[in-house]
């Protein structure tokens, strides 16, 4: 099957916190598919890693048949941060 994105017993460690673990994931080409989950569950870590922002620990990720990290990925995909703004008007 062609899928849009699959990851293999992906992790994703930061010095002692574990962001991302045994992550196996499997999105087919036109689905629609969300992360939902608490506050440090793994969601924006998992984007960042699919989006090719963040190496993962071990494990595999592919986006439309590209290995991650692969810098093609970023020209096929969009990933915006939402954060909060500051604005000094001067």
């Amino acid at each position: 099957m062609d899928y849009a994105i699959k990851t293999s017993s992906l992790i994703k460690r930061f010095v002692d916190f574990t962001a991302v673990d045994n992550l196996n994931l499997q999105v087919q080409k036109g689905e629609i598919y969300g992360l939902l989950g608490s506050n440090g569950a793994g969601k924006t870590t998992t984007i960042k890693i699919l989006s090719g922002l963040l190496v993962p620990t071990s494990g595999e990720a592919y986006v439309l048949g590209n290995k991650i990290p692969d810098k093609k990925i970023a020209s096929a995909i969009g990933y915006m941060c939402l954060k909060k703004l500051h604005f000094i008007l001067v």
